[in-house]
C-alpha cells in the first residue's frame, strides 16, 4: 500500500517562496528567469524594452512573459531602464561613492495581486554629471565573484562606461556615447557607403593608436576613409575596422585616467567587447573578462539575498 504525503498550505507557500523571478529591462530588451534560490529553472526574453512602452504597458509586458511562473514564484527583482523616469517608477539614484549592491528598492505598483515588482535604483554623479541603470547591478554581480578587485570596470554597449571600484563601492565612472556615435555615423554618415561587416584586426589597432596620439584629428581621419573609397576602389571590411578604431582610440585617450595603472575588468560579450579589449591589450593593460549577462543575473541575486 502506497502513502501519499499532502504538504499543507503553509509548506507550499513556504516552498513557493524559495523561488523568485529576476528581470533586466533595458531601453530595447526585456530579459527574466525564474530562480530557485539561487539557480536558474527557465528563462525568457522578449522585445518589449522601456522605449517602446507607455506608463501603461510595463505590467502587460511583464505578465506577458512570467505568467506561466507565478503559480510558484511572486516575487520580481528587476533592474535597468524601467526604474527611470519613463519607466515603471521611478527608483531615484543612489549617489556616488556608493555600495554596488543597492537595498533600497523600490516597489512598483501592479494590478494583478500575483506580482510584487521591486526595483533597483540607478547611480549618479553630481561632478562630473552622469547616471548609470543596469550596469551597477552587474558590477554587484562581478564583485560576487570577485569582491576584492580593485581597479575600474569597463562596460562596453551603446554608452560605454567606465567605473572605478573601491571596496566594493563605486567610487566614480564617465559615460562615453562611442558606440551610438558609431551606428550613426554607419547608418546615416556618408560613411555609410563604405562601411560593410568584416574585420580586421591590424587595421583597427592601427586607427586605436592614430586617434589615441592625435584625437582632435578625428573628424579629419573619418572623412578619409571616405575619400579613400572613392580614390582606391572600396574597402568595407577595412573602413569598419579603421572607423571604430578611431573612435575607440578617442574614447580611450579621454579614460586614460580610469585605465591607466589599473587592473581593468571587461563586463560583455560578443565583437564590441573583443574590440575593447584587444585596444586595451595593445597598451599593456591588465584584462579581466566576465560575461555581462551572468553578471547581471548574479547581481539580481545579490539583491535578492539582501533581502531575505
Amino acid at each position: 500500500m502506497q502513502c501519499t504525503e499532502h504538504l499543507s498550505d503553509s509548506a507550499v507557500s513556504k516552498a513557493n517562496a524559495m523561488k523568485w523571478i529576476a528581470v533586466d529591462w533595458g531601453t530595447s530588451r526585456l530579459r527574466a528567469w525564474l530562480v530557485d534560490g539561487a539557480n536558474v529553472v527557465e528563462s525568457a526574453s522578449s522585445e518589449n524594452g522601456m522605449a517602446g512602452l507607455a506608463a501603461d504597458g510595463f505590467e502587460p509586458a511583464l505578465l506577458a512573459l512570467i505568467d506561466p511562473w507565478l503559480e510558484s514564484a511572486q516575487d520580481v527583482i528587476a533592474c535597468g531602464m524601467v526604474g527611470a523616469r519613463q519607466g515603471w517608477v521611478e527608483a531615484p539614484y543612489r549617489t556616488t561613492p556608493c555600495p554596488a549592491a543597492a537595498t533600497d528598492l523600490i516597489m512598483a505598483p501592479a494590478n494583478d495581486p500575483r506580482l510584487r515588482v521591486n526595483i533597483a535604483p540607478g547611480v549618479s554623479q553630481a561632478a562630473p554629471p552622469d547616471v548609470m541603470r543596469g550596469e551597477e547591478t552587474q558590477i554587484a554581480g562581478f564583485l560576487m565573484d570577485l569582491p576584492d578587485f580593485e581597479g575600474v570596470v569597463c562596460l562596453p554597449g551603446t554608452h560605454t562606461k567606465w567605473v572605478h571600484v573601491s571596496a566594493s563601492e563605486i567610487v566614480s565612472f564617465r559615460t562615453f556615447m562611442t558606440g551610438e556615435i558609431f551606428a550613426l555615423i554607419a547608418e546615416h554618415s556618408v560613411l555609410r557607403h563604405d562601411i560593410g561587416d568584416g574585420w580586421i584586426e591590424d587595421g583597427f589597432l592601427e586607427a586605436v593608436d592614430e586617434a589615441m596620439s592625435r584625437p582632435e584629428a578625428l573628424a579629419s581621419k573619418l572623412f578619409s576613409l571616405r575619400a579613400e573609397s572613392l580614390l582606391e576602389g572600396p574597402a568595407p571590411n577595412a573602413a569598419r575596422s579603421r572607423a571604430s578604431g578611431l573612435l575607440i582610440g578617442m574614447e580611450l585617450a579621454a579614460a586614460r585616467p580610469y585605465w591607466l595603472g589599473r587592473d581593468v575588468a571587461i563586463l560583455g560579450g560578443g565583437p564590441q567587447s573583443a574590440a575593447y579589449e584587444a585596444a586595451l591589450r595593445a597598451q599593456g593593460a591588465p584584462i579581466t573578462t566576465a560575461s555581462a549577462e551572468a553578471a547581471t543575473l548574479r547581481g539580481l541575486i545579490a539583491l535578492h539575498n539582501a533581502r531575505t
